[in-house]
Parts: structure tokens; sequence; C-alpha cells
């Protein structure tokens, strides 16, 4: 997973962690601070990495050196290329990586602050002023970090249940040192919370400290992580999940994404593993389990839609507390991918009339999008489905996935590119 600093761009400029870091170094400080299954919740307290196999390293150790010293590296360099032995041929059937994967871990937490940046922007921070998207690319510097602050606050105090919230800062000195249970790996052991039991303090601090999450080498995305655990606190996260989540990241192939209930602590403040309303029993092999959902309508909504696990059935049902939040805006993961979808009408929500037509924005931060997509919604005239309805299966698979994700909110609705080449 990366770490490197979040974006303050809101719209235009796509965000800066496309390129996947080659630095060993970093790698074994993110190793170091969460283990290879992911951020496990077992135990309240500050260490978030107690899986550590002291043995077995040492044994990993000994062999690394033996290796580095055979290719004339020593302890402490850094490495630039993998030794050649270590190379196997690219035809041995393996799965390639992507760069979706690659990107993952860090993209979707970058794209819900993005939203609540939006969200800010659009319809906080000027609440009798009408804000347009044109004006978001013309932020100054310091406006763009106000936002980032201000949006940051939002979801930690979300977390926190609007009464307190933890940011987490790393320091020049180190508060423990390494013991049978820890391994020290000069991140972790420099770290300081600071609480907070007003809104606004909080985000005067963060407004004030914004470079230790955005200038580069800040590793701010972790620190952000930190910050939402620990404002949420353990205890409250251990009894958010459910049986079938007890791990917040899930690593694979070489990469940590982070689960859904991190994206549903982010969202709604609370960290439930699944997307539909509310929470739900079922009788499991004659033992009753209870599978946590989303209790309320949270600021920003959430929609999915991916092609694979349509044609599987297994598309998860988003119930209306995600599809219908507070603001027309939505976290979209799309394919394995994330992005923001938004609209600049505030009463799309709350007034029936406005959904007969409207404009969608869409935002997905790749360098492969210049600018922000315009499309407009007519949910009353439904010709795209003329010429389909006796092939409806393969006319859906013909369409673009952006399409179909807002036809999870707005059945039916005909979609219109205004000119643009569909890309998503």
């Amino acid at each position: 997973m990366d770490k490197r600093p979040l974006a303050t761009d809101p719209i235009l400029k796509a965000m800066e962690l496309e390129e996947i870091e080659t630095k060993i170094s970093a790698l074994d400080k993110w190793r170091a601070i969460f283990s290879s299954r992911g951020l496990e919740v077992v135990n309240p307290g500050y260490q978030t990495n107690q899986d550590h196999h002291k043995a077995d390293e040492e044994s990993d150790e000994r062999a690394e050196t033996s290796r580095s010293k055979k290719h004339g590296i020593f302890p402490g360099s850094i490495f630039y290329s993998i030794p050649g032995e270590l190379i196997i041929a690219s035809d041995l059937g393996g799965q390639p990586i992507s760069i979706e994967m690659a990107t993952g871990g860090t993209r979707a937490i970058q794209l819900v602050v993005q939203a609540h940046i939006i969200k800010y922007l659009l319809f906080t921070k000027n609440k009798h002023e009408y804000t347009s998207v044109k004006s978001l690319s013309e932020l100054s510097q310091r406006q763009q970090e106000r936002a980032l602050a201000a949006s940051m606050a939002d979801i930690l105090w979300t977390a926190g249940e609007m009464k307190r919230a933890s940011v987490c800062l790393i320091t020049s000195d180190s508060y423990f040192t390494e013991s049978p249970d820890y391994k020290t790996d000069n991140f972790t052991e420099r770290l300081q919370l600071f609480e907070f039991v007003e809104k606004g303090k909080l985000e005067k601090f963060l407004c004030a400290h914004i470079h230790c999450f955005k200038d580069e080498g800040s590793h701010g995305v972790i620190l952000f992580l930190y910050s939402l655990l620990f404002s949420r606190t353990i205890a409250r996260i251990q009894q958010d999940l459910d049986h079938t989540t007890s791990h917040l990241l899930h690593f694979g192939l070489g990469n940590y994404t982070v689960r859904q209930a991190v994206l549903n602590l982010m969202l709604s403040g609370r960290a439930s593993p699944h997307v539909f309303n509310g929470d739900q029993a079922v009788d499991d092999q004659n033992v009753e389990q209870k599978y946590h959902g989303v209790l309320g309508r949270s600021d920003v909504g959430y929609l999915h839609w991916s092609r694979e696990q349509m044609e599987q059935n297994k598309l998860p049902q988003v119930g209306s507390m995600l599809k219908t939040p507070k603001y027309p805006i939505w976290l979209c993961h799309i394919n394995g991918t994330y992005s923001v979808l938004f609209g600049t009408n505030m009463s799309l929500l709350s007034d029936w009339k406005m959904e007969h037509m409207f404009d969608l924005y869409f935002y997905n931060g790749q360098f492969s999008q210049k600018q922000t997509a315009r499309l407009t919604v007519d949910t009353h005239s439904h010709h795209w489905e003329g010429s389909y309805k006796i092939e409806e299966s393969d006319h859906e698979k013909k369409l673009p996935s952006l399409e179909m994700i807002i036809r999870t909110k707005w059945e039916g609705a005909a979609i219109n590119w205004h000119g643009t080449v569909p890309f998503f």
C-alpha cells in the first residue's frame, strides 16, 4: 500500500499515487505496521501489529544478509533493482498485477477524502452562494489545504460519534523500544495522538499541520488511517465488525486494499462490513449470526457495479441508506476501481421532480482523464432500451460500466455523454 501524501486538488489534478514505489525501505515500513494478513483488530491498544515472529524474522534477515553480500549489497542500502536470480519467467501462468491493484489500497481512501472535499466546496463552505464545478479548478494552494483539513475533520469527527476525534502525527522521538512482541519500524514508535472534543479546534489543528499529511514523504495516508481508527477507538471497531470480517485490510498479489468496513467507517462513521440497510440476523447451521450493515444516511453515498460479479449473480445489493446520501455525491466502486460521481443541485435527493433530468459529474482521479466528465441523466426517456429489449443481457454487456452503476440508483435512465467518448 502506498504511503505518499493525500492529494489536495479536488477535481482536475489526478492524484499523485500512480507511480509504484520501488524503494524496499518503504515496503519494509509498511510490513512492520500491518501484518501480511491485514490490520487485524484483536485487542485495544496503540500497537497495530503484534503478529511478528521474531525467530523467523531473524532467520530471514540472516538469509537476506547472506544474499545481499553475494550481490555486493550491504544492510542499509536501498534497492533500485531486483537481483536476477529472483526474477521468474513471465510465461509460468501467473496473474499479472494491474495498475488498479498497485494503487488500489490508497485510491479508495483518497477518493472518499476527495468526495468530502467536493461536499465542502460545493455545499458547506459557502452555504448561501452557488459554487460552480469550474470554480473548483481555480482554487489557490491555501484554499485547497483548508478544504482538505475540513474534509478530514468531517470524517474523523463522524467516526468519533460527533463527540471526539484523534489526530495521529509522527515525531522525532521514539517512545518505546523493540520487544519480543514488537519489532521497531522507525514509524509506529514515534507517533503521538492528539485528542479533541471540539470540532472547530480539530479543524484548526489539522489546517495548521496539514503539511504532515500532504507533503512529500509525510506518510499522509497511513497517518490518516491511524487517526481514523483511534477516533473510532479499537473497542468500537470490534463492536462494528461481525463474524465475517476480522481484518480491515486485504492482502493480495503483494498489495494491500481496504475492506468495505474501512470505506463504511469513512462514509458513515461505523465500520460495518456490509452495504445493505441495518443489521440482519441469519440462521447459519442453526446458529443465529448477525450481519452488520449501514444504520443511517451518510453525507456521501456509495454505489457498486462489477461486470464480473453481475455475470456471477454476486453483485452486492447496496441499500437505500448509501444510495441516497444527504448530499448528491457518491463514491463509486466500478469493476474494482474507485471514482466519484456528484451533482451540484442539492434538491436532487429531496425533490422527486428534480430527478426527471439532471447533470452528474464524474471524476476517477486517473491521469488519463483530462477533465471532469458531465453526463445528463434522463429518468423518463427510456429510448436506450428500444432496440435491445429482446437481447437485454447482451445490451448490458455493451453499455459502459459507468452507465450501469448510475442505473443501480436510477433504473432505466438514459445517459447523454455530450460528445465525450464513454471511457469507463
